[in-house]
């Protein structure tokens, strides 16, 4: 029977060592690790496509700005490289800006020369910022 399938080890699993005591609190909460806001300026926007090259070879189409900002949104979120994509797409909607977001092979054939800084993690309830700009990226809070 599934009701009694653990009966012989069920004294065996540890007890639940946090208790919620204001659940409105903690629901809110959850929900404001979910929060972001993503400021794009439109230096950002211009430099989005990568310059023509002067040497031989396939044409970059996106700027090392646009590598470097999904990759910082992959490593934010923990996500595969396809939901990424899937990010940057939805973003361009919602911002209703001119851009195409890259495809998921772009991004990890070019992300091998683009350095990253390491990953922070913060457990402060303030929302994190995610500044673009034509000069770099920048992460607030």
């Amino acid at each position: 029977m599934p009701h009694k399938f653990n009966a012989d080890r069920r004294d065996n699993f540890p007890n639940q060592k946090l208790q919620v005591t204001n659940c409105a609190e903690c629901d809110e909460s959850l929900r404001q690790h979910g929060d972001l806001t993503v400021w794009i300026s439109d230096d950002a926007l211009a430099v989005w496509s990568a310059p023509p090259r002067t040497t031989p070879g396939g044409q970059p189409v996106y700027s090392d700005l646009a590598i470097e900002m999904c990759l910082q949104l992959r490593m934010v979120f923990k996500q595969p490289l396809q939901q990424t994509q899937g990010l940057m797409r939805s973003h361009a909607k919602l911002l209703s800006v001119d851009i195409t977001a890259l495809h998921f092979t772009t991004m990890s054939r070019r992300g091998d020369g683009v350095s990253l800084p390491p990953q922070v993690t913060s457990k402060s309830a303030t929302p994190v910022h995610l500044v673009v700009e034509s000069i770099g990226l920048k992460i607030f809070g």
